[in-house]
């Protein structure tokens, strides 16, 4: 019989994108033997692929109930409550589960008896590229927080020369330079901002001139900031506290500042204290993308926009679902060949051997795989 694989309509809060389209569907079923796509009716509307759409690549269009029976459920959020109740031993569910935010998840799918495969946990090695879902979903975070913010921004970002005078250059600063603050950073260059990036990696400093913007320079001494995976430590607590200090008279001189620091299951480092906030003019603008974990700013408020000291500061909790045309065709391409890697002849077969799968593994056989998350649900009991 064929490998079913369901998809749902996602069940978060303002979410748009869907975990498969229609191109993607037609071509697995072309290339890949032995697989069936269920999904749900109205699953791909929000992201503007209609039930004909997936029909017309071969899907079959299915209810809610169906979907979740299916022998391989792909998901973008991470289930509900509801939707761990409609699942069963050995069925085997694929998405952003976020296990180091929310690893009481983790024991609800093993308790199931399901087989979870966390996009979160992909490793980071070069066969496992076409598999991050958590890069492609941050580097339309970092574009779009730099769109929202020249909305925002009562300034244009380019130098404009007119009969009626010369506007300067917005200055916009970026802290953090991961893949969101790259992308952050090179959008606002080709807005034509004055731009400044940081990050207490080092090796960042190359990445960041290289796309035309300024590595700030702090007097303190970070070491080597950079984990295996190529993430940001935790800094020790007397640097934490020293680096606000130190970057307050940059984010006073900004008109923009995204924030992308952010540390998997651990609250946002502060980064932009109260004081920071009042030192600037009035109309300036702070995206914090680490608004999940708390945000790098203190005033920052989870999922709202306010306004302090004439200050706007927005804390997004899901920007690439703003683009979700786009967002689902990079995430479908991810979940697809994490899924693929894995099927053979009809059958998921799971191998704990290869590193990739071992890594994504959240739960397997009743049992949490993960051994942080295991840890973090040691410590809670």
């Amino acid at each position: 019989m064929a490998l079913t694989i369901g998809i749902p309509c996602e069940s978060g809060a303002g979410e748009t994108r869907v975990a498969l389209i229609p191109s993607i569907a037609e071509r697995m079923l072309k290339s890949v033997d032995g697989i069936k796509f269920l999904v749900e009716a109205g699953a791909g509307d929000t992201a503007f692929h209609s039930d004909a759409d997936f029909e017309d690549a071969g899907c079959q269009i299915a209810d809610r109930e169906a979907v979740f029976g299916a022998d391989l459920v792909a998901k973008v959020g991470p289930p509900s409550g509801e939707e761990i109740a409609m699942m069963r031993e050995g069925q085997v569910v694929a998405g952003f589960l976020r296990p180091l935010d929310e690893p009481g998840l983790a024991r609800s799918l093993a308790e199931k008896g399901v087989t979870s495969l966390a996009m979160e946990l992909v490793p980071r090695i070069s066969r496992a590229q076409k598999m991050d879902a958590l890069s492609a979903m941050s580097s339309l975070g970092g574009y779009r927080a730099t769109i929202v913010a020249a909305d925002r921004l009562p300034k244009f970002f380019p130098l404009l020369t007119t009969a009626a005078g010369t506007i300067r250059p917005a200055n916009v600063l970026v802290l953090g330079a991961g893949v969101a603050g790259l992308q952050a950073i090179a959008t606002a260059k080709r807005l034509g901002a004055k731009v400044f990036g940081y990050d207490i990696r080092d090796a960042t400093r190359e990445e960041i001139e290289s796309l035309g913007a300024k590595f700030v320079e702090l007097e303190i001494d970070v070491g080597d900031q950079e984990d295996e995976g190529g993430y940001a430590r935790e800094l020790e607590r007397e640097k934490q506290e020293r680096q606000p200090e130190l970057l307050q008279p940059h984010i006073a001189d900004a008109d923009v500042v995204i924030t992308t620091a952010l540390i998997p299951g651990r609250p946002a480092p502060l980064l932009i204290r109260e004081e920071a906030v009042e030192a600037m003019a009035p109309g300036s603008v702070i995206v914090d993308l680490a608004a999940p974990n708390g945000g790098n700013c203190a005033y920052t408020r989870t999922g709202e926009t306010i306004v302090e000291h004439g200050v706007t500061i927005l804390g997004p909790t899901n920007l690439p679902a703003d683009m979700p045309v786009h967002a689902s065709q990079l995430y479908a391409k991810t979940i697809t060949s994490l899924i693929e890697a894995f099927v053979d002849d009809g059958t998921f077969t799971p191998d704990f051997d290869d590193e990739i799968f071992d890594g994504a593994c959240l739960t397997h056989d009743g049992a949490v795989h993960n051994e942080r998350v295991r840890d973090m649900l040691s410590q809670e009991a």
